[in-house]
C-alpha cells in the first residue's frame, strides 16, 4: 500500500460502512498481514442494508443514516448527497476506495456537517495510504460527533506519517475520552506495536498484557494477546509468551503471523 512502511500491511482490510450513532460515543464494536499493525476498522460495524422496498434516493441506505443526513445537509442538497452516499458505500464495500473517495469528496462539499460522510471518507482515504487526507478526515469526524471509535486509524496514520509525539498525545488524548472495549483493544494493538517498533517493549507489555485468557474472546481481543506475545517473548518471558500463543492457536491457529511469533519465541 502506498505509504506503508517497511512492507508491512497494516491490518485486516474488511468491508466497513458507516455505522449508527447511539449518544455521544458509538459502539463497535488481503493476504498475510501482521496482526500487530493497525486496522482501518474496529470490527462489529453495522453495514447499511440494501433494502429492497424502499423508494427514493438513498433508498439502499438504513434509515438512521438517511435522517442523518436530513438533519445536516440543506433540503436541496439532500438527494444528490444520499445518492452518492449510497454509491460511494458500495464502491467501499466492493474495495474500490479511490472510486468512493471521489463520490464522497463531492458528498462532503454538499453536506460538509454529516459525520457519516467524513467517516467513509476518512477509511477510504487510510486503505488508499492517503495518511495525511486520512488524519484530517477521521479528526473532522471526531470533532462532529465526539465519536472515539476510530482514533487507532488517526494513531495508525500519525505512526505511518513519523509524527511520533503526536502518537503519544493520542494514546494519553484516548486514555482521557474512552471509548467502547473494541475501540480499546485497537488502539492497544496499534501503541503496543508502535512501542515495540520503538524498543520500548515494557510498556508495549503493559499497553497489551491480557488480563485473562479466554476461549470466547473477539477477534480484536486475540490481535491484542499477539502484541502482548511479542513483548513477552522480547522480555525474556518465554513461558509467558508461549502460553498466549498457545491460546491464540486455540482460538485461530490460521491467523497470518503466528510463524512468525514462535520464531521470536523460540
Amino acid at each position: 500500500m502506498s505509504g506503508s512502511r517497511g512492507g508491512d500491511p497494516r491490518g485486516d482490510r474488511r468491508s466497513s460502512q458507516p455505522r449508527k450513532q447511539t449518544g455521544a460515543q458509538r459502539d463497535s464494536s488481503k493476504g498475510e498481514r501482521d496482526p500487530s499493525k493497525g486496522r482501518a476498522n474496529p470490527p462489529g460495524e453495522r453495514k447499511p442494508g440494501r433494502s429492497h422496498t424502499a423508494v427514493g434516493a438513498g433508498a439502499d441506505l438504513p434509515r438512521w443514516l438517511r435522517d442523518e443526513i436530513v438533519r445536516t445537509t440543506k433540503k436541496d442538497r439532500r438527494d444528490a448527497t444520499l445518492n452518492l452516499l449510497s454509491a460511494a458505500a458500495g464502491s467501499f464495500e466492493e474495495g474500490r476506495y479511490a472510486a468512493a473517495r471521489k463520490k464522497l469528496l463531492e458528498a462532503k462539499v454538499l453536506s460538509s456537517r454529516a459525520g457519516a460522510i467524513r467517516e467513509l471518507l476518512a477509511l477510504s482515504c487510510y486503505r488508499m495510504g492517503l495518511w495525511q487526507e486520512a488524519l484530517r478526515e477521521i479528526r473532522t469526524f471526531r470533532r462532529i460527533t465526539g465519536d472515539t471509535t476510530h482514533m487507532a486509524v488517526e494513531m495508525d496514520s500519525l505512526r505511518a506519517l513519523d509524527r511520533l509525539p503526536d502518537v503519544h498525545t493520542t494514546w494519553e488524548t484516548f486514555q482521557e475520552l474512552g471509548g467502547s472495549k473494541a475501540a480499546e483493544a485497537e488502539i492497544r494493538v496499534v501503541y503496543g506495536s508502535f512501542l515495540l517498533d520503538q524498543g520500548d517493549n515494557r510498556n508495549a507489555w503493559e499497553v497489551t498484557r491480557p488480563q485473562r485468557l479466554t476461549s470466547d474472546a473477539p477477534e480484536w481481543e486475540v490481535r491484542r494477546w499477539y502484541v502482548a506475545a511479542r513483548a513477552a517473548a522480547r522480555l525474556g518471558d518465554k513461558d509467558t509468551a508461549k502460553q498466549i500463543a498457545n491460546a491464540i492457536e486455540e482460538m485461530d491457529p490460521a491467523l497470518p503471523g503466528l510463524d512468525i511469533l514462535h520464531e521470536e519465541i523460540a
